[in-house]
């Protein structure tokens, strides 16, 4: 039997049409990841975000066989690192390792953000929690916190305190205690956290407050005098170091927190699934250790609530910023 011509034309652009549906739906189902993931860290190389960074990236390029590419872009309190992936495409292979200076305070700070902390991202998995430890030189002549603020009251305006620069963790966390203590601390600031505790440890400030990575081995040392620590329990590096709420500051925390995130409108099962692999990341048992030995605390949740704690932390420390003038270098 012949079949008429048009009939042969419409079989053959229905079997076209129909290779071209099963071709689309394929590549739709395609797994995720099937390239190279770029992770951005907004900050130099070495400190707490990039060895964070690093070692999520490390856990999900073996469970997945595809690199994660570490993308260092730093500058502006890591702002162009975060602008970067606010703007990348939202396809799962630029991500963000966001940091409470990019999302809390940046905001704050900065009058022209090119981003929005909330609007802009999709919060996908929040990494690492990390306290500051509050220390004084060793000729300071205070060993708890307490003693530290009546010296502080007894001469206001005397003592100086360094911190990586205006906006830092370090500088947020210094005027918080400030705020709640009513003391007046003369704020020196650097640029970097390395400097500042060079000079704390060569006497030339007195005061710091930062990251636990940062002045851990100069307390063990013996170099620096720990008082206090910013989180609401004990540090299992530092179990007999009281917490600031127990040394009278009742409800008082103040952690860096450090998280991944993806640009708005990445599709919620990518989401899914990075979250699911770097939760499962956080808790194994090499990846714990190695969080330990930077004084962190893994902290897997879902998404939504990491989402809820960026929110909370743009209100909690907004009064903060107001009442202790901070403002972008």
């Amino acid at each position: 039997m012949r079949l008429h011509p048009r009939t042969l034309v419409l079989a053959a652009t229905l079997l076209a049409t129909g290779s071209a549906a099963a071709q689309g739906n394929t590549a739709a189902a395609a797994p995720y990841p099937v390239k190279p993931i770029r992770l951005v860290v907004p900050f130099t190389p070495g400190g707490s975000s990039d060895i964070l960074a690093r070692s999520i990236g490390q856990k999900l390029g073996e469970a997945w066989g595809q690199a994660v590419v570490i993308d260092n872009i730093p500058g502006a309190g890591g702002s162009l690192g975060a602008d970067r992936v606010a703007k990348a495409a939202p396809d799962g292979y630029t991500l963000l390792m966001g940091h409470i200076g990019t999302h809390a305070v940046n905001p704050l700070i900065y009058p022209r953000l090119p981003y929005d902390p909330i609007k802009s991202f999709s919060p996908v998995a929040w990494v690492a929690s990390v306290p500051n430890i509050l220390v004084v030189h060793p000729a300071v002549p205070a060993r708890t916190l307490k003693e530290l603020v009546a010296l502080a009251k007894s001469k206001p305006g005397q003592l100086n305190y360094g911190s990586g620069g205006n906006g830092s963790a370090a500088h947020l966390a210094t005027e918080y205690l400030k705020l709640q203590s009513q003391t007046f601390v003369v704020h020196v600031p650097y640029r970097g956290t390395a400097p500042a505790v060079n000079d704390l440890v060569a006497g030339q400030i007195q005061v710091l407050f930062t990251g636990a990575p940062a002045v851990l081995p100069f307390v063990k040392s013996g170099q620096m005098r720990a008082l206090a620590v910013s989180s609401s329990k004990r540090m299992d590096a530092l179990p007999d170091l009281p917490t600031v709420a127990e040394s009278g500051y009742k409800g008082f925390e103040a952690d860096q927190w450090y998280g991944i995130m993806a640009p708005a409108g990445t599709p919620r099962e990518i989401v899914a699934k990075l979250n699911a692999q770097i939760n499962l990341a956080l808790n194994t048992p090499d990846l714990k250790t190695r969080l330990a030995n930077e004084g962190a605390t893994a902290t897997p949740t879902t998404p939504e609530a990491f989402g809820k704690h960026i929110a909370s932390e743009l209100a909690r420390w907004k009064p903060v910023i107001q009442s202790g003038g901070i403002k972008a270098d």
